[in-house]
């Protein structure tokens, strides 16, 4: 079996969005689990819309994937000479022509078919001008595009995910396959590049088939062998609509800054249209390269449900190393004002038990600012219904006040943990014949201004000593300042 060679070849005019990164990823898998080539190609021949600053986002995009290729990028751009060769190889043969038809005329040509409800087919007027009138127009230098010459018959090739495709080659018209400044057309210069860098397989959309039957028609006017091709289902959102910007059309990195792993967005894409032939859904890279096959794609639409990768992304913090995740919320934190890079590295075993305790709640980096801001700070808001609720409760401040001396009289140099803060509150609880829940809620209340979260004796031992008798004699104050008149002492 020939070496296998695939590329992804994505155009420096916009962002990596989440469907090219799927194509990108299995195109990766497929070479790394037939011991293959995976290559990167930039197609930058349109100069105006391309750019060095999207080269570099598709870089780190991939990068930041994971996806390594293997042999220096080919820039389109710096092949034009290698187009131009090929295209006056065409010419010579006969199977390809110029064009001076001017712009004003070919849009009439469209517009009379579009009145008539018809297909617009150039109507060959060019090929068929008499040698004299060729010649007297290459002479004068006048400006022509270069239009491949559709034979008769039909074109088809077997797709490895959708089957046998055909299609009348009388619905092809003579497309130009090079403008009138020498640059070539997109599906020209896909082909030779594919032909030159020996591509073996073609893994791409699906919106790509109409461009297969012109490549392939290219392929054989060149008389080369084309690549087998593979074309992948569509990714839609959970309408079932094309993708928006708001499900992933720009930077695949903009999940980064949303809060995802990188582990995460890989294996969210990698089921978007494939599965490795069981129930897994969780699964690392090595797994995939060793299950992936062409094969296994369902050429029907895929859905991207961001719920689920929100779930799949929970799950990957949830088996990540805490010292990893103290990194990686690092900014988030940071940029939040909550905190600061020097305070973190200073604190780094108090990060620790915060990540601890704070990652089976977090579905997203960005979690653990938003739920854990108050770890951070003892200036925040109470829950205004967790006051009504709870602190207007009959007996609050007392037993809050009961709790705090509790705190007050606990040794430093005891082992302030968890377990026993739940056992203490427990005991108290038994002395002011409470449920411990009456004692619970308004305690959570004064030391995070919410009433859900981690577990409260967790969040006392992260939080400390100290730290927790400060904030409960902020609630406590709050209480005397704004309950006045309230009966709240039993």
């Amino acid at each position: 079996m020939p070496e296998i060679r695939v590329r992804i070849a994505p155009s420096p005019s916009g962002y990596l969005h989440i469907g090219t990164a799927r194509a990108a990823l299995f195109n990766w898998l497929f070479a790394r689990h037939n011991k293959g080539k995976f290559l990167l190609r930039i197609e930058d021949t349109d100069v105006e819309r391309s750019s060095r600053e999207m080269v570099d986002v598709i870089f780190s995009s991939l990068k930041w994937l994971g996806l390594d290729w293997d042999e220096p990028p080919i820039y389109q751009s710096q092949r034009m000479e290698l187009y131009r060769q090929h295209i006056g190889r065409l010419l010579e043969s006969g199977k390809a022509y110029r064009c001076w038809c001017s712009p004003e005329r070919l849009k009439a040509m469209q517009d009379d078919a579009r009145a008539r409800k018809a297909d617009y087919r150039y109507d060959r007027h060019c090929l068929s001008l008499p040698d004299h009138d060729k010649a007297d127009l290459l002479k004068t230098g006048a400006p022509a595009a270069v239009r491949l010459l559709i034979p008769d018959g039909t074109t088809f090739f077997h797709d490895l995910i959708l089957g046998d495709l055909s299609k009348t080659n009388s619905e092809i018209d003579d497309f130009i396959i090079a403008r009138s400044d020498g640059r070539p057309i997109y599906n020209f210069a896909v082909v030779i590049d594919d032909h030159e860098m020996q591509i073996s397989h073609v893994i791409r959309g699906n919106d790509h088939v109409a461009n297969t039957y012109r490549q392939i028609l290219i392929y054989k006017a060149l008389g080369v062998e084309p690549p087998q091709f593979a074309h992948l289902p569509l990714i839609l959102d959970e309408t079932r609509s094309k993708m928006s910007k708001r499900h992933g059309a720009a930077a695949v990195t903009d999940y980064e800054k949303l809060g995802f792993l990188r582990e995460a967005v890989v294996n969210f894409i990698a089921l978007l249209g494939w599965s490795p032939g069981s129930d897994r859904e969780i699964m690392t890279l090595d797994e995939m390269i060793d299950s992936f096959s062409i094969e296994q794609i369902n050429p029907t639409n895929a859905v991207f449900d961001m719920t689920k990768l929100r779930w799949m992304n929970g799950e990957y913090i949830r088996m990540s190393d805490d010292n990893r995740l103290v990194d990686l919320i690092r900014p988030f934190l940071v940029e939040r004002g909550l905190t600061t890079n020097l305070w973190i590295s200073t604190r780094w075993n108090w990060m620790l038990g915060f990540v601890r305790i704070m990652k089976v709640r977090c579905h997203v980096l960005t979690d653990f600012a938003d739920l854990g801001f108050f770890f951070f700070t003892n200036e925040f808001k109470y829950d205004p219904k967790g006051v009504e609720k709870y602190f207007s409760a009959v007996g609050a401040r007392d037993r809050l006040e009961r709790w705090v001396a509790e705190l007050e009289a606990w040794e430093i140099s005891h082992d302030f943990t968890a377990g026993a803060l739940e056992r203490k509150l427990r005991e108290l609880s038994e002395m002011l014949k409470i449920k411990p829940a009456e004692l619970i809620h308004p305690v959570r209340l004064a030391l995070s201004g919410m009433t859900t979260g981690p577990g409260l004796f967790e969040m006392m031992e992260v939080l400390e000593r100290n730290e927790c008798i400060t904030r409960l004699k902020r609630a406590i104050d709050f209480l005397e300042k704004n309950l006045a008149g309230l009966k709240n002492s039993s």
